[in-house]
């Protein structure tokens, strides 16, 4: 019998599963109804898997790593799907496309030089992004219509240049941090912290 405390990590682990079912339902280069459902049920479980965590007092540091782990997976797997069904959206949109994947980078680059760990901080931003790139993705899939991307594309800068600042803030590793100024204020109390230490 599943432990109730286990669902969380299903849900992580659903979203594996399910990202390259999407990528194999875009093989032939079109996708089926089975596609945009796909695509939901894992959104779903990414917004699901961090409250269920939290209710239950289970969100520990590597479940949210792997959540975050599983997310870019997700879409990872989804813009290949594009390239295969919608490769003239991929180019009309290549230069804010590139964009978006080199500010993205350049956190993962921070993070890495700064903590030797990707960001894990799931802001509001993040969930604001998700959100933009669900309706991008059943625009793009359900309708053929791709310049709801440019939501999603100005929100992944925005999530980005505030997680940046947030890597810079913060002196240690952190999950589940949802602002930058929920940033600030951890660093005062983590700040202080270590200088009562220090004087001890």
């Amino acid at each position: 019998m599943i432990k109730l405390s286990h669902l969380p990590s299903i849900l992580v682990g659903m979203r594996f599963a399910l990202a390259p079912l999407l990528v194999f339902d875009a093989l032939d280069h079109k996708t089926s109804f089975w596609f945009i459902i796909g695509y939901v049920i894992a959104v779903l479980s990414d917004i699901f898997d961090g409250i269920i965590a939290r209710r239950l007092k289970v969100s520990t540091p590597q479940l949210r790593q792997a959540d975050s782990w599983a997310d870019i997976c997700l879409y990872l797997c989804v813009a290949i799907s594009t390239w295969l069904v919608y490769p003239q959206v991929i180019i009309d949109f290549q230069v804010p496309l590139l964009s978006a994947i080199a500010i993205q980078l350049t956190l993962f680059a921070i993070s890495l030089i700064k903590f030797k760990k990707f960001p894990s901080f799931h802001t509001y931003t993040a969930k604001s992004w998700g959100l933009t790139l669900l309706a991008a993705t059943i625009g793009l899939f359900g309708f053929s219509y791709a310049n709801t991307l440019w939501f999603a594309i100005v929100l992944c800068w925005l999530n980005s240049l505030e997680e940046i600042v947030m890597t810079l803030l913060l002196p240690t590793w952190q999950c589940d941090i949802l602002s930058i100024f929920h940033a600030v204020e951890l660093r005062k109390v983590l700040m202080h912290s270590s200088s009562s230490q220090d004087g001890v």
